[in-house]
């Protein structure tokens, strides 16, 4: 019989990680969202290492994912990646997890430290960054105004998900999300307005229909100028030439 979750995460810190100081369990599996498919996320943190990495393995009929740190490296994916992207997997997975083994204080201190991170949220973005998000939207909305295909039209939707989500979570200066954790994510920021901009997503991709995504589109623009194109400017750096 398949063991559980958290008996193979158990399992997996005495037989391969033994020496570690925390190891956090979590992922899908903990909120109880998991599929046949899903992996069990594993962040485990040592008094040192030479570079922290990522490596992918099966262990017990599950699919493990873990990201191996020391605390130096750990705090620079947090404040230096995390927070600049504004995508905070790693300290969500850390503050969210359960912890399997480890040094019990040293791990609480850890988890202190993730929530932290996530609740000062992500860096503000600047007029140009939002100009360059307004612009790159307002192409992805001409595209799909007038679809040569059905493809294509799937195709630059797909992006647009992505990039409109990204820009209503960081022009509200709280945590972004893409692919399968934008539902989620909408859900808890305002549930009225996922339920929206899914049912949008959802007319393009049932029926063909790209007006209720142009319509929210326009609306998560509007109080930033609107759809941008004309008399927009991008200067590359000086130092691009070769």
């Amino acid at each position: 019989m398949k063991l559980s979750a958290i008996q193979t995460a158990e399992k997996l810190f005495k037989e391969k990680y033994p020496k570690a100081k925390a190891f956090f369990l979590a992922g899908s599996v903990l909120r109880g969202e998991a599929t046949s498919y899903s992996d069990l996320d594993i962040v485990i943190v040592f008094e040192k290492l030479e570079a922290a990495y990522r490596d992918s393995f099966i262990f017990e009929d599950w699919p493990v994912e873990v990201f191996v740190h020391d605390e130096d490296t750990l705090r620079y994916f947090f404040e230096k990646m995390d927070a600049a992207s504004g995508y905070p997997s790693l300290p969500t997975m850390v503050n969210e997890s359960i912890v399997i083994s480890g040094e019990d204080d040293y791990s609480n201190k850890l988890k202190k430290y993730a929530m932290a991170i996530l609740d000062s949220g992500p860096e503000s973005w600047s007029k140009e960054t939002i100009d360059r998000a307004r612009y790159g939207i307002t192409d992805l909305i001409d595209d799909l105004r007038e679809p040569r295909n059905y493809q294509e039209c799937c195709a630059t939707a797909g992006i647009l998900y992505d990039s409109l989500a990204n820009f209503y979570f960081r022009t509200k200066n709280v945590w972004s999300a893409k692919g399968k954790t934008v539902p989620r994510r909408l859900s808890q920021e305002d549930p009225e307005f996922a339920l929206r901009f899914n049912s949008a997503f959802d007319s393009l991709y049932k029926e063909g229909s790209v007006d209720a995504v142009i319509a929210i589109s326009e609306e998560i623009l509007k109080p930033f100028g609107g759809f941008l194109f004309d008399g927009y400017k991008l200067d590359a750096p000086k130092e691009w030439r070769l």
